[in-house]
């Protein structure tokens, strides 16, 4: 049997990539990670479309939460909150 062979179509990807639907479900999952992690203003979410996809990030906000991180490793541990 011949193994199967896909090809796929590089703009609609792209553009799949870039849509305000898969910039929204990277930011609910940020915020998600920022929630276990602690919440509040002590982390920043943001998002945004670059040139070829969209990407959101989670960062620290204030001395405690970089201390956090720093000792506890809060926001790394928080990651799999993202998974869902």
């Amino acid at each position: 049997m011949k193994p199967v062979r896909v090809k796929l179509n590089r703009k609609s990807v792209k553009q799949i990539l870039q849509s305000e639907e898969v910039r929204a479900d990277l930011e609910r999952r940020a915020r998600a990670v920022a929630t276990a992690a602690g919440g509040g203003e002590d982390y920043e979410v943001s998002s945004q479309v670059g040139a070829n996809r969209a990407r959101a990030s989670v960062l620290t906000a204030t001395y405690e939460a970089r201390r956090a991180e720093a000792k506890d490793r809060t926001l790394s541990s928080a990651i799999e909150a993202g998974r869902g």
